[in-house]
């Protein structure tokens, strides 16, 4: 526990660190950490390049990296045998290399201001195919309240202001509360426990009424899926017509 916590600590003064290097330096990226040249003064185009690629094709039903030639027409190998809550799924790219490094560097960092740099690049990247699906109204997947109070925000509800904002979408809703504070996903060993440990974890706010709207869930990375399809059965009892996902990076599932 005691190492856990210095683990923490010392990922805390190093992030800390570098947010003095953007007072100090602006054009240094806040990636990679490299000084560079140009209009950007945030990421370096080496580093904006690797964020807005994707290098493999995927399942529209649950953002799952698949083959070239893979009929995608019920889903891929993985998805097309399950119930899924969800129509369909976006994401930036695969949950590896720099993508990865930047999401594990948005649960570390101390404010919401890396999490707007990639909310914007992954805007910039998505936006045309998601103005295709039309959304009607973005909902952050929402974080149980002692963890965001550690945290010091929410980096679904920053990235999804992000899309809301590219999209010129009026409604970033919050009509989703984290009713139980569940251990995290990454320490589960296989789906089954995962979908056991987000089990009912969500609630519908009062108050909120998405009757007929096309909703899309945002979240940071997409493993098994167990997550957003809970969270998209808790909105179901606001009655939208269509339920959407986007999510910055897909990742094997365990």
């Amino acid at each position: 526990m005691a190492a856990r916590w210095l683990d923490n600590v010392g990922a805390g003064l190093k992030y800390l660190g570098e947010g003095f290097l953007q007072i100090l330096y602006p054009k240094t990226c806040w990636l990679c950490g490299e000084t560079f040249a140009g209009d950007s003064v945030t990421l370096c185009q080496d580093c904006q390049q690797k964020l807005a690629r994707d290098p493999f094709p995927h399942c529209p039903r649950c953002a799952n990296t698949v083959g070239p030639f893979v009929d995608l027409s019920a889903g891929c190998t993985r998805c097309r045998e399950k119930s899924f809550v969800i129509e369909r799924a976006f994401r930036l790219g695969p949950y590896d290399g720099l993508l990865r490094e930047t999401i594990l560097k948005l649960k570390n960092w101390s404010d919401e201001t890396l999490a707007e740099i990639v909310g914007e690049v992954w805007a910039e990247c998505l936006g045309g195919a998601l103005a295709d699906a039309r959304p009607d109204a973005i909902v952050p997947v929402p974080l149980h309240w002692r963890r965001e109070w550690q945290r010091g925000f929410n980096q679904s509800d920053v990235l999804a202001r992000a899309l809301a904002n590219k999209l010129r979408v009026p409604n970033l809703t919050r009509c989703l509360r984290r009713v139980r504070a569940t251990p995290r996903q990454v320490a589960m060993s296989s789906p089954g426990e995962r979908l056991e440990n987000v089990k009912g974890a969500f609630q519908a706010r009062a108050g909120f009424d998405l009757k007929g709207k096309a909703v899309l869930l945002v979240d940071d990375v997409l493993t098994t899926g167990a997550t957003l399809n809970e969270a998209a059965k808790a909105l179901r009892a606001l009655k939208p017509e269509r339920i959407l996902i986007a999510v910055l990076a897909a990742a094997e599932s365990p």
